[in-house]
């Protein structure tokens, strides 16, 4: 095992990344997680990390302060747990099994194409992912994927519609599939993105009329269509409806972190009021279920007691913070401290959604630009409105004086829009 890092690789269970605080791991998990399992793995971080874990913006588990010595012994102790990974490309299933309004089992389908990629043993840029959207409410419109399928009701049943490079706004559509041929269809896909290189993406080969070379190598096992209409947002932060009756509870990390502790005082909890698994989701949150509905407002109380985010509305959901300094080596403010007093004051207008709290000018947490972004820098906290971390900032404040400067930039864009 070894910390060195090419530019452009994921940190990895077996490849740790450096950080300020040590080695990082990523675990991309397939699907739900039994609740003994997922609080053995906590422990496992807190005896040989830091105790502080993350859930990423696309759903991947994160463990700190791992040691060239401990990362090794961290990894046994998951292989040991049988958790279902997502060792090779990022197959992401739709959130929540058992949703009422699901046309396909996106687990099942997703298990079947990881060992389809798996045994073509394909050669594939670190960052190639692909999404399964059951069609389900809790969707996955928000995610960008190399390659999207997503389950529509026709005439003749489900079908999954097929888009490459991009989220639900942006992705080309390719057509539409039959279930039982689509593995083999993204199979295919992923094989000519491969062709093209190591860093290649599904990007690639859309260019110079690449969608008609693509529609012709896969015949007519696909049939064109049209982009599929945006639905509204999907809030993972709220009680879902199971089929069966029962429910999932949706929880959000404040700024995407927990102790492990309290992550397995949580399972606990929940264990011992029915549920029987964890699921890790898009957005920094985790599902829990399934649970009655009453022993579901029971485990919300309790998480909210233990820090955790339980209403959509809680402004720490409206503000995007990465680590910062000192765990991160580039970080220049500690910006989670910063985010938690921010959130303080965090005015009730949605204007500034998403606020971006950077610990330096790479922008890790939130690439896309934001309303408002607090940069650090050698001159302090730099500001940027309405743009990236990357941007140069229009000023620079000390961190004690940002909620005093949110509240005058708030009264004059609410000024502004009288």
């Amino acid at each position: 095992m070894t910390s060195n890092f090419a530019r452009g690789a994921c940190p990895r269970l077996s490849q740790p990344m450096q950080t300020g605080d040590g080695l990082l791991a990523r675990i991309v998990t397939a699907g739900s997680i039994p609740l003994d399992q997922f609080a053995l793995l906590c422990g496992a971080a807190r005896e040989h990390g830091n105790g502080v874990m993350e859930i990423s913006a696309r759903g991947s588990l994160q463990v700190r302060g791992l040691t060239l010595h401990s990362a090794p012994l961290f990894a046994s102790s998951v292989a040991l747990l049988g958790i279902e990974l997502c060792d090779g490309v990022p197959v992401i299933a739709s959130l929540l099994a058992g949703d009422p309004a699901s046309l396909i089992d996106a687990d099942a389908f997703a298990a079947d194409l990881r060992r389809t990629i798996s045994e073509k043993g394909l050669t594939l840029a670190p960052k190639v992912s692909v999404i399964v959207d059951s069609g389900g409410a809790l969707h996955l419109d928000s995610l960008a994927a190399d390659i999207r399928l997503r389950a529509v009701s026709t005439a003749a049943g489900p079908m999954l519609h097929l888009a490459l490079a991009g989220d639900a706004a942006s992705a080309t559509p390719l057509g539409l599939a039959a279930q039982d041929a689509a593995v083999e269809i993204v199979s295919d896909l992923l094989a000519a993105i491969a062709a093209l290189g190591p860093e290649a993406r599904a990007a690639d080969p859309l260019r110079d009329n690449g969608i008609g070379r693509l529609w012709a190598a896969l015949g007519t096992r696909i049939v064109p269509a049209a982009p599929l209409p945006m639905r509204p947002p999907a809030e993972p932060i709220a009680v879902h409806r199971l089929k069966n009756g029962t429910c999932a509870l949706g929880l959000g990390l404040a700024f995407g972190h927990a102790q492990a502790e309290a992550l397995v005082e949580l399972a606990s909890i929940a264990e011992a009021n029915g549920a029987r698994w964890v699921r890790l989701v898009p957005d920094r949150a985790l599902l829990l279920g399934p649970l009655v509905e009453a022993k579901a407002v029971a485990v919300r109380k309790a998480a909210e007691r233990l820090g955790f985010i339980v209403d959509a509305r809680d402004p720490r959901r409206r503000i995007v913070a990465c680590p910062g300094a000192p765990s991160c080596t580039s970080g220049l403010i500690a910006a989670r401290p910063i985010a938690a007093e921010l959130a303080r004051h965090m005015p009730v207008s949605p204007e500034w959604t998403p606020v971006h709290v950077s610990g330096c000018a790479k922008g890790c947490a939130h690439p896309a630009p934001a309303p408002l972004t607090i940069v650090g820098t050698s001159q302090g906290c730099g500001i940027v409105r309405d743009g990236t971390a990357r941007d140069m900032p229009e000023t620079y404040v000390a961190a004690d004086n940002l909620p005093a400067l949110l509240s005058r930039l708030t009264k004059t864009r609410e000024a502004a829009h009288a």
